[in-house]
């Protein structure tokens, strides 16, 4: 069949039109899904993070004595104040950090007030402070801190809020109460020995912080686990990028954790998933077990630091190691990711 010229430039016009609408169709979709597919994705861990986390307490960690002119004075002990002890107010004012002692010490009050919290009981003892001889100022005794440290696990980065995920349970005080915190910073770290985890004593990571390498800072602690806000300088490119997988999907069977037992470079090890419990109320969503043997080799099972290594299964990210069966180290359990995702 012959086409003149006229139909055939009106048929090619079409064509490209058709054409043209099509490739804008394909590259709509196409972007559609790409967006689809950054909003449930996130950035692996499994990398070892130091926590420097400013509490709101100021704890008594040792009673000194101060030198004045007239001799030796210890007015924390006279007072009764004791190590452990949570230096709550001073004269009705509440205390937040170390400088504010010092700043409320300094004030000419007739008398000083301390509230003390000591196991739970709010207890009121009156202190004397003593003149130290060698700056003129006063001091009540005691030596505290005001700031928690120690070594877990990044579970994911979420690169398109700035945030991130660690520990998967909360930093307690010896009480095993919830620690709030007032901010904090958060560094790489370097882990450079293991204590192996036997049957009654829990084995643990032990790391050096990275100065020069922060991760973000702080920002809340709570049953989740510590959240905060990325690093502008934090760089994502040597993660994996990942999904995130529904609990109703998770399974009893074979699944991985992502953990960095030595240097700063996570690994893979084999575990199962034993049990599923959706709505546990601790948070304690599964049962896992070590079964990779080169992980066994080297820690006994879960050890203190792992906390926060991130748990996958069917190639997704499913939640994060929380703690140890403290009578079987190859055992312990895990938090689900949609309850770290919804915390932060």
């Amino acid at each position: 069949m012959f086409y003149g010229k006229k139909f055939l430039k009106a048929l090619n016009k079409a064509s490209l039109i058709f054409i043209a609408a099509l490739m804008c169709a394909l590259t709509i979709g196409y972007s559609t899904l790409v967006a689809a597919a950054d909003e449930n994705s996130l950035y692996l861990g499994g990398f070892p993070a130091g926590f420097v986390l400013n509490t709101t307490t100021v704890e008594v960690v040792g009673i000194c004595d101060v030198i004045t002119e007239g001799g030796v004075a210890s007015p924390a002990r006279n007072a009764g104040i004791k190590t452990g002890d949570i230096i709550d107010k001073i004269n009705g004012e509440d205390v937040n950090k170390t400088s504010d002692i010092n700043e409320f010490i300094a004030r000419d009050y007739k008398k000083y007030e301390v509230l003390i919290i000591r196991g739970g009981e709010s207890i009121c003892v009156d202190v004397t402070p003593a003149k130290e001889a060698a700056t003129g100022t006063k001091k009540l005794g005691v030596l505290v801190k005001d700031s928690i440290n120690g070594v877990g696990t990044v579970t994911y980065i979420d690169k398109s809020a700035n945030k991130f995920a660690s520990l998967g349970h909360p930093v307690t005080d010896m009480d095993g109460r919830m620690v709030g915190i007032n901010g904090g910073t958060v560094f790489g770290s370097l882990i450079y020995d293991v204590k192996k985890g036997v049957r009654g004593t829990p084995g643990e990571l032990r790391g050096a912080f990275e100065s020069g390498n922060v991760i973000g800072n702080a920002r809340l602690n709570c049953a989740c686990g510590v959240f905060g806000d990325l690093s502008k300088s934090f760089n994502c490119s040597r993660l994996i990028k990942i999904s995130k997988g529904s609990i109703d999907a998770v399974h009893a069977g074979t699944a991985y954790i992502y953990s960095t037992v030595y240097g700063k470079e996570p690994e893979r090890y084999e575990i199962s998933i034993v049990k599923v419990d959706k709505h546990n109320k601790d948070n304690r969503n599964f049962v896992i077990k070590i079964e990779d043997k080169k992980l066994l080799d080297r820690t006994g099972g879960i050890v203190q630091g792992m906390s926060g290594s991130p748990i996958v299964q069917d190639g997704k990210l499913i939640g994060a190691v929380t703690h140890v069966f403290i009578n079987d180290p190859t055992r312990g359990y895990g938090i689900g990711i949609d309850n770290m995702l919804n915390a932060y």
